[in-house]
């Protein structure tokens, strides 16, 4: 059990240096708009969730209301559903509270390495503590450091930490982009987000285009499948 927890939080260093420098942008970025380090720590521990963080702080420093700030956060986090449909098959021989706190700790990060893992290895409670816990100690740690220095930084955009966030995902992305499919999958949710951010507005853009490029996908590999078939007969 030790060992797969060294194993996790190894595989977890990626992320924590990652989270780094994420993190602190957010901290900084939310004691300029309003957020206490008390906040800050409290938002990181129970949310858990970059972009929500980012989102949240933001509409909370314009003055949305409560309702407002919590449908569009929910509606942004909803890709955490795929990834814990994603992985659910690998986790059938842990128990539901471990299940629970495993869902809880699935973030865009851990899910790539949990993805990676699972492919290989069957699923470890001890794996999963080690990454998760890991993975979010530096999430708090960072932001709390940048909310605390945060009051004393000014002109934030003029170091780009408001793309910081942009910046993360695009580092995600790039390495699955491993064949047709991928780029195929990736072209597709990325104009369907922009055309349904166009007419619709909201954050409903994210998840509706995740699903549709998602079963495009499955359909350009069904009907690669086919022809795989059909030539070798």
């Amino acid at each position: 059990m030790i060992s797969e927890w060294r194993k996790g939080a190894k595989a977890a260093i990626p992320i924590m240096i990652g989270y780094v420098p994420i993190g602190l942008a957010f901290g900084i970025l939310a004691s300029q708009q309003g957020l206490t380090v008390g906040n800050i720590f409290f938002m990181s521990l129970f949310v858990y969730a970059g972009s929500a963080q980012f989102i949240a702080a933001a509409m909370m420093f314009s003055g949305s209301q409560a309702i407002s700030i919590i449908t569009t956060t929910f509606l942004v986090n909803l890709r955490h559903l795929l990834m814990s449909a994603s992985l659910a098959p690998h986790m059938k021989k842990l128990s539901s509270v471990i299940q629970s706190l495993i869902s809880f700790g699935i973030t865009d990060e851990t899910f790539a390495v949990s993805g990676n893992y699972v492919q290989n290895n069957k699923a470890s409670a001890g794996f999963f503590g080690g990454l998760h816990i890991a993975s979010h100690s530096s999430w708090i740690l960072s932001t709390v450091i940048g909310g605390i220095f945060g009051s004393k930084l000014t002109e934030t955009t003029k170091w780009g930490l408001d793309f910081a966030l942009s910046a993360m995902f695009i580092g995600l992305l790039v390495p699955q982009l491993k064949d047709k499919r991928g780029l195929l999958v990736c072209i597709c949710a990325g104009l369907l987000s922009l055309i349904l951010k166009s007419y619709t507005g909201g954050n409903y853009n994210v998840i509706i285009a995740a699903i549709i490029a998602a079963t495009i996908g499955v359909m350009a590999e069904k009907w690669n499948n086919k022809q795989s078939l059909s030539y070798s007969e």
